[in-house]
């Protein structure tokens, strides 16, 4: 018999109301499947002798279990099967199977019916073992009001804390608590410091409401705005030469950006400003690179730019992800083994962009092209008030 599905959504209310057809479904099926909680709920709901499958991971051992039964099984989730949910899970691992979804509210639904807040211009973001960063896009382009599906890392406590990190203070958030549990569900409504000092039980969700807008910097922070390494200004990528580099990064929502040599991170910050959704990571060899970046990553409202500290050439790269375009801020006399090794977790079509100052650098990057599978493209000349001339040099590797 093949394999096929009903995906139930459930919240936390303990004796949970389906139509009489769900009912009946439950009554003559033999297999069930679901979470820890939704077993809880639906125990003595089940027929006698009823075989259940816990989800759990790793979830591979979840769908053999599943392909043992060669037959029907109904899959108890959390709220709408299909937002962020399980079915999204079983659509992709098993796209032949017949699957059918009986949906309840989600989580961020009935919190904001129970506060009558209007949700459709609501950016919905989930955090349940995904990283930061839909939620740190949210806050760099100003949304105004931000749904967080939160998991036992991402606490309301961890994102209230992670927003007062980086200055974003004009928000309030609101939680709710076992959502549809008519004894323990509870609802709030507080500012962002005093959620970041209090624990909330699971499950929980919560919506960040903004209190005022705030206009952001606009493209092209100045440059004395950045705190900068010993109150050195030439150790800063100026601002128009900055923008220009960005350019010829070409990056787009989904690149992963290395920034080498980042020194104050003005790369980073105005790259993360302007794709919010990227992954950056940035090296310096200077200790003091770490302090200046966490200092202006909180000015300028950027989260979600990891930093690794120490000579690039004696880093291990293997668990970063790989980048798509790479910036040179610094090499060291290094230049043509660096782009060597990062030749190696460049795939084809990525970009490596640097600014040269001297007619050294530029011999030194087109000899690494010569000898490596990069392909130069045509420079870009520049000179900027009394500043020495810039030469924006890009290659691709083939």
């Amino acid at each position: 018999m093949m394999l096929q599905f009903t995906v139930i959504g459930i919240n936390d209310h303990p004796n949970p109301v389906f139509p009489s057809e769900v009912e009946q479904l439950i009554a003559t099926s033999t297999v069930f499947s679901g979470g820890s909680r939704h077993h809880e709920i639906m125990a003595e709901r089940l027929p006698h002798g009823a075989q259940w499958i816990d989800i759990t991971v790793p979830l591979a051992d979840v769908f053999r279990q599943y392909m043992a039964c060669e037959g029907h099984i109904v899959v108890f989730a959390s709220g709408d099967p299909l937002f962020y949910g399980f079915a999204t899970t079983l659509k992709r691992q098993f796209p032949e199977a017949p699957i059918r979804v009986v949906p309840t509210f989600h989580s961020l639904q009935m919190l904001a019916h129970r506060l009558v807040l209007p949700y459709h211009d609501m950016t919905l973001v989930s955090l349940t073992g995904r990283p930061w960063n839909a939620l740190d896009a949210a806050l760099i382009t100003g949304k105004q009001k931000i749904g967080c599906l939160t998991d036992r890392h991402h606490t309301p406590a961890t994102i209230a804390q992670r927003l007062l990190d980086y200055g974003y203070d004009n928000y309030e958030i609101a939680i709710g608590e076992h959502l549809g549990n008519p004894q323990t569900e509870h609802i709030c409504q507080i500012s962002i410091e005093q959620a970041a000092s209090l624990s909330f039980e699971q499950p929980n969700c919560c919506i960040l409401l903004q209190k005022e807008f705030r206009e952001n910097v606009p493209m092209g922070i100045p440059d004395e705005d950045f705190s900068i390494l010993d109150g050195r200004p030439k150790m800063i990528t100026k601002m128009p030469f900055r923008l220009l580099s960005i350019q010829q990064l070409g990056l787009h929502a989904d690149s992963v950006l290395w920034d080498v040599g980042f020194c104050t991170g003005s790369i980073s910050i105005e790259a993360k400003r302007l794709y919010p959704t990227i992954d950056i990571v940035a090296f310096e060899i200077r200790k003091e690179g770490e302090a200046l970046m966490r200092e202006n990553t909180r000015r300028f409202g950027t989260p979600g730019i990891q930093t690794v500290i120490g000579d690039f050439m004696l880093q291990h790269l293997d668990t970063l992800p790989k980048p798509t375009s790479v910036f040179i801020g610094g090499h060291g006399g290094k230049l043509k083994e660096m782009m060597a090794k990062l030749c190696e977790v460049l795939p084809s079509g990525g970009c490596m962009v640097m600014n040269c100052v001297t007619e050294e650098s530029n011999r030194l990057f087109e000899e690494a092209c010569q000898s490596l599978p990069l392909t130069p493209q045509t420079p870009l000349h520049l000179t900027l008030n009394d500043y020495n001339p810039i030469t924006i040099r890009k290659c691709i590797k083939q």
